[in-house]
């Protein structure tokens, strides 16, 4: 499904991503785990058309995507929940999934699919009329992550999404992020915590000082030392 091949992205004289490759295949749910500033979000920015490769080739579904826009991107099928939420605040939480939606022109579609995000974050149906910006952070996340899902996604991409979440409300995402995976979304998490993104991925890659130093499947990760001693406190 997504084919990243040797991208290489600076900021300025930065040299932020160093020649990254990966592939995420349909169906799966790949994590990317390291510190931060290791270069993850980097690796989503570019990928959903954020920031422009210096160099590198991405392919969606087949297609080249590296060096066009985002909201074209989003056309193909490729949804981006950011790093912080990034709800609009002073819009209301059903305007803010409406606006995930943008792009699309089937209104019947639209509202099936409001429904299902409804039914995924029943929260959100009691919040519809509340300013976003008055959410809690865990409403917010589902907010953030309802609004990609309204794009109708083929993949998405979820930059950190347990960021500044108590643990109970971390589990309920993560259930969340499985829940949509199975029902046929392939996911692509970056996440700083890497025990709970190992427990649900199918394969991991891990990113340090914007290089790819290990990849594998989920549990061979996170059975190994070597990733215990650096991201899994053991």
């Amino acid at each position: 499904m997504l084919s990243v091949k040797d991208i290489n992205v600076y900021y300025g004289a930065i040299h932020a991503l160093k020649g990254v490759s990966f592939e995420i295949k349909g169906g799966e749910i790949v994590t990317l785990i390291g510190a931060n500033g290791a270069g993850k979000s980097t690796i989503l920015k570019t990928i959903s058309g954020l920031l422009k490769p210096k160099s590198g080739t991405i392919e969606f579904a087949g297609q080249p995507i590296h060096g066009k826009v985002a909201q074209e991107i989003v056309k193909r099928g490729m949804s981006h929940c950011p790093e912080g939420r990034r709800v609009f605040a002073n819009m209301s939480v059903e305007e803010n999934l409406e606006l995930g939606a943008f792009l699309r022109n089937d209104k019947k579609g639209i509202a099936e699919d409001l429904e299902s995000v409804y039914v995924r974050f029943p929260r959100l149906r009691e919040r519809s009329k509340q300013m976003a910006g008055t959410l809690s952070g865990g409403e917010q996340q589902m907010l953030a992550m309802g609004r990609a899902l309204m794009a109708r996604p083929k993949l998405l991409l979820l930059d950190e999404p347990s960021m500044g979440l108590a643990p109970l409300l971390v589990r309920e995402i993560f259930n969340i992020v499985q829940e949509i995976n199975k029902s046929g979304t392939t996911v692509l998490l970056v996440e700083q915590n890497a025990n709970m993104a190992l427990s649900i991925a199918h394969r991991a890659y891990v990113i340090e000082t914007g290089k790819i130093v290990l990849a594998g499947a989920a549990q061979e990760l996170a059975s190994s030392d070597e990733i215990k001693k650096a991201y899994l406190g053991g």
